[in-house]
């Protein structure tokens, strides 16, 4: 680690500071995941922050520092998401000038909200079609006006912010024995995990990432933070590039673990903490629920905590997280069929090949010229996993021939 970044963190100042200024949010005990797991479950609700994620925390703590003389030349952040709104309602809690620049392909709601938080306060910039181009214009529009930036996740305040949300913790559960939190850039590990550490090493600190955007597991086996070359960015509020340096040099010596979570336990996760707990989470918000599978002989009989990091989950996604859902669990598959050239196969197909509960939710064919002997994309939804082989046993024995799309993906993102 280099020695340039080891710094002090003050939790009790971040905490003086933000007292009265930020909800404290509730730890909740779920009776649900307790009795499942055999142990005591506490969900640490930041998705109640005033901006339904704990961003508000480290946004706050970091503008409400700055000297009197560079809050009138004003803040600047770049952020598609809850930053952007935790930034907005600093500035316009402290009665300063912000500029928020966001790509141009952000979504109207999310522009809507930051408005709204920033309340005349802010002004907002859509450029680039990409968080990178964004950054770069946020940087140069911050040197150029000699105004400050205010990152998402690298900065000490930022870290000392984020810890509040374990300062509270603490205060409400005192023999905690393991803290499960989601990872992004890693201010929130960052900041949680030393404070809880600080006070009891015997704490166990679990990170969990998106599969698809390891950027701590990768920088850890690294030695260092690294750049990855691509990202998924469904779970957006964690999906990063690159892992902060302060946050990586944090963070290193204080995980325990950090478990993977693939995008479609993610959204099993979201559809169930909905269903069953009314509880409504984006898909960063869900990382540390959805790592409970990964790690339950580790919990077995002991006081846990997840953090809820945020609830800001856009109504127009949840067809798309039902479907990632359906396809984790096994219940969802599409195949390409080539169906018999005889009268009657599309029958013979669903009265024989089918069984009782599966349902066809997808039919095309997919050369429209061939109606009658062509190939179809056949989506079909189980109601138990275990019927797949059944499935399959069916179509070979009727002569179907067909291609599996699930485990192939580079037919799966062209098809469907």
């Amino acid at each position: 680690m280099d020695t340039e970044l080891k710094v002090n963190l003050d939790f009790a100042e971040a905490s003086n500071r933000l007292s009265g200024e930020v909800k404290r949010t509730p730890l909740e005990y779920n009776k649900r995941l307790s009795e499942k797991y055999g142990c005591e479950i506490y969900l640490k609700r930041e998705d109640q922050q005033i901006v339904r994620s704990y961003k508000l925390r480290g946004a706050l703590n970091k503008i409400s520092s700055l000297p009197a003389e560079q809050l009138q030349k004003g803040v600047v952040c770049a952020s598609a998401g809850n930053h952007a709104q935790g930034f907005a309602y600093s500035c316009n809690k402290l009665g300063v000038r912000g500029v928020v620049f966001m790509p141009e392909i952000t979504p109207r709601q999310k522009v809507k909200q930051t408005e709204m938080f920033g309340n005349g306060n802010i002004e907002i910039v859509l450029v680039g079609d990409t968080f990178d181009d964004c950054l770069k214009e946020a940087l140069d529009y911050t040197t150029t006006h000699e105004m400050t930036f205010i990152p998402p996740f690298d900065d000490q305040k930022i870290v000392e912010g984020q810890g509040t949300v374990a300062v509270e913790v603490l205060e409400d559960l005192p023999d905690l024995d393991v803290f499960i939190v989601p990872i992004g850039g890693g201010g929130l590990a960052a900041g949680t995990g030393n404070f809880l550490k600080t006070h009891n090493p015997a704490i166990q600190i679990i990170g969990t990432e998106p599969q698809g955007a390891p950027s701590m597991t990768r920088a850890l086996k690294a030695g260092g933070p690294i750049s990855l070359d691509s990202i998924n960015r469904f779970v957006d509020g964690a999906a990063v590039k690159r892992i902060g340096e302060l946050t990586f040099s944090l963070c290193k010596d204080i995980l325990d673990d950090v478990i993977l979570i693939p995008e479609g336990k993610v959204c099993s996760s979201i559809l169930r903490l909905y269903n069953e707990d009314a509880i409504v989470v984006e898909p960063a918000g869900a990382l540390s629920v959805a790592a409970l599978d990964f790690c339950k002989d580790k919990i077995k009989g002991k006081k846990v905590v997840c953090v809820i990091s945020g609830g800001n989950n856009d109504i127009d996604r949840m067809q798309e997280i039902k479907e990632l859902s359906l396809l984790y669990e096994g219940l969802k598959h599409y195949f390409v069929i080539r169906f018999p050239q005889r009268p009657g196969a599309l029958k013979m197909f669903v009265n024989n090949v089918l069984g009782p509960g599966d349902d066809i939710t997808r039919f095309e064919f997919i050369k429209k010229t061939e109606r009658e002997s062509g190939p179809a994309l056949v989506g079909i939804e189980l109601k138990n996993a275990e019927d797949y082989a059944a499935l399959i046993q069916r179509m070979e024995a009727y002569k179907f021939d067909y291609k599996s799309l699930n485990q192939d993906q580079t037919l799966f993102e062209y098809l469907v």
